[in-house]
């Protein structure tokens, strides 16, 4: 961005105002947006100190504290956005509408500016890619659905059904999750109060022995050293280590391409991602082409709402065979993630012009497919917490035991 002063006549005085903007004609456009009065001139300018310190603060805050709107809120935002639509009401009057209704500060942020942004002559999909993090792939990529097809209110109401069903695993993977969470904050806890307090009262004992002591004592001793020396050295290191790691992550693409890899190599995660984003993927898709969207266009708007660069960056790869002239089964199969059952399915509907219709059962297999893996999520992580807990447990007794084990035979030695 570059600064601008913007000299000003109101009231008889001169003003002159600072202001950041990409040219000289949107720093213009922009000072009859937001200033009253006559605008004299806009000349580029050297950025003052302060100004420039006072920026540098203020996107580092905005890139860290940026957060994605509530997802109750933006669905109860998209069904009222594709009602109004549907009533004839002005997009940018629907959007002021609801920002000045809604109580979630993010949505109200989001909406307000993406209705100035219309004000100004900007559709509704390019005003949004600006909040991309905040709205989801998805939504833009449903709002470019309905553009396309001229249908924006079916597109929303699809939308919103959409964001309703991931709401709804979302829910779904919590309440799985909650048992396994709370048994790992259990045991931490409990090992924690362990390594804190009962484990420093063998310690004087031990070394009392003076005796080479077992690799499973070594570990508790050190473990005890680390808690009660340096715990909350550990605490902060770990605070800021999260808060630099979101950072990053959010804010620099090449991180969080590497941070998506990682996770499509954790067990069960892998699957959960891989199984919800093709679900996605297929849904998106075989609506853009029941509209009568071109593959390759299609394609273009369906991998667009992606999240995860790495499946993102394979699913590329299928436009750019279909752009060639290759065929969508042949793109497909060359990324290696859809099964040869999947392959088959979308040749035939090639063949038989029923691509969209094979499309939306590819979409009904993988979520079922997820479905499955949410429902099972519980006896997946079972053997995982018992193979945990069974080592805590075995770490402490051999840690404790062992020692004492040596000192009463030595003891009965000397008998």
């Amino acid at each position: 961005m570059i600064y601008f002063e913007a000299t000003i006549l109101k009231q008889g005085k001169k003003e002159v105002i600072g202001l950041y903007a990409e040219n000289k004609k949107e720093a213009m456009n922009y000072a009859k947006l937001k200033f009253s009065g006559i605008i004299i001139k806009v000349t580029e300018a050297q950025e003052p100190l302060e100004d420039k310190f006072k920026r540098i603060k203020a996107n580092f805050l905005k890139n860290y504290r940026k957060k994605k709107i509530k997802q109750d809120a933006l669905i109860a935002a998209v069904r009222q956005l594709g009602v109004m639509t549907n009533a004839g009401i002005s997009i940018h009057d629907s959007l002021t509408e609801i920002a000045n209704a809604t109580t979630d500060q993010a949505l109200e942020s989001v909406f307000s500016k993406v209705a100035d942004d219309i004000n100004s002559g900007q559709s509704l999909s390019a005003s949004l890619e600006n909040f991309r993090f905040e709205v989801g792939n998805l939504t833009i990529a449903m709002v470019q659905l309905g553009e396309k097809t001229g249908n924006l209110d079916d597109a929303l109401y699809a939308l919103a059904d959409m964001l309703e069903e991931i709401r709804s695993n979302i829910i779904k993977f919590k309440k799985a999750m909650a048992y396994p969470r709370n048994v790992m904050i259990a045991m931490a806890i409990a090992f924690t109060v362990l390594i804190s307090y009962v484990v420093p009262q063998f310690k004087t004992i031990f070394e009392e022995l003076k005796a080479e002591l077992p690799l499973p004592t070594q570990i508790l001793l050190m473990l005890e050293h680390l808690f009660n020396t340096y715990g909350q050295y550990l605490l902060v290191l770990l605070f800021l280590t999260f808060v630099t790691s979101r950072y990053l992550i959010n804010n620099y693409e090449h991180i969080r391409f590497e941070w998506h890899k990682f996770l499509l190599q954790i067990y069960l995660i892998k699957n959960i991602i891989k199984f919800s984003t093709l679900n996605r993927f297929t849904l998106v898709f075989s609506e853009l082409i029941h509209a009568g969207i071109p593959v390759a266009e299609a394609l273009d708007t369906a991998i667009g709402m992606i999240d995860n660069l790495p499946l993102k960056k394979k699913l590329l790869t299928v436009r750019i065979t279909v752009e060639k002239g290759g065929s969508l089964n042949k793109g497909l199969k060359e990324t290696d993630l859809f099964e040869n059952m999947i392959i088959q399915m979308v040749r035939a509907g090639e063949e038989s012009g029923t691509l969209d219709t094979m499309i939306k059962k590819v979409a009904e297999y993988y979520k079922m497919r997820f479905d499955a893996i949410i429902d099972g999520l519980n006896e997946a992580i079972e053997p995982i917490m018992l193979l945990m807990i069974a080592g805590m447990v075995i770490l402490l007794a051999l840690g404790i035991f062992l020692p004492m084990w040596d000192m009463g035979n030595a003891v009965q030695g000397r008998r």
